[in-house]
């Protein structure tokens, strides 16, 4: 009886053992590391001018002894240099610096650009371009132009002209179907 549980237990050890090995060798451990990158959303504010009828636009530098009435070049224009579509929006802050010494209020009124609303609509105090800009490409000028109207007083002698552009971008993917609709827009400073 002992012989006939010795090798029984013989046998089920046995058996045992070829069916771990059999497992075993069917199984199979392997790992992945699968690396997620998101893409970039990069821009370039660019002003331009250009400083004779007829010729080529330059990079845009301040203008001295303007008086009023005139009409200066500035082409403001954003690229994407990115590697992915963007939405673009662009603000535009006017302010007067009176010259040392003036008293008076200056109405920023006297200040105007001719904007381009066939390619960009304004809301909430942004400029919004109407298409998504792809990577590499550059937008339609927001303006071309600035003015200086005719009824500017003495109060204006010497005093400084400041337009401070500020452009921003945001993704295009899973983001709305237009600018003015899409999320995740950097805090305004």
């Amino acid at each position: 009886m002992k012989k006939k549980l010795l090798a029984c237990s013989l046998l089920v050890i046995g058996l045992s053992t070829a069916a771990y090995g059999t497992v075993a060798y069917f199984t199979h451990e392997d790992t992945a590391t699968n690396v997620i990158t998101a893409g970039d959303i990069q821009i370039a504010l660019q002003e331009w001018t250009v400083p004779e009828e007829g010729g080529e636009p330059v990079p845009f530098e301040d203008v001295i002894d303007v008086l009023p009435g005139a009409e200066v070049s500035k082409i403001v224009e954003v690229k994407n240099i990115g590697g992915q579509t963007a939405y673009i929006r662009v603000a535009v802050d006017k302010e007067i610096r009176l010259a040392a010494g003036v008293e008076g209020t200056p109405d920023t009124g006297l200040i105007a650009y001719d904007l381009n609303t066939e390619y960009w609509t304004e809301k909430d105090g942004w400029y919004y371009y109407n298409a998504p800009l792809n990577a590499g490409d550059t937008t339609e000028p927001l303006f071309t132009t600035v003015t200086f109207e005719k009824s500017m007083s003495n109060l204006y002698q010497n005093s400084s002209a400041v337009i401070r552009v500020t452009a921003q971008a945001t993704q295009t993917a899973h983001n709305g179907d237009a600018a003015i609709e899409a999320a995740g827009w950097p805090d305004a400073e």
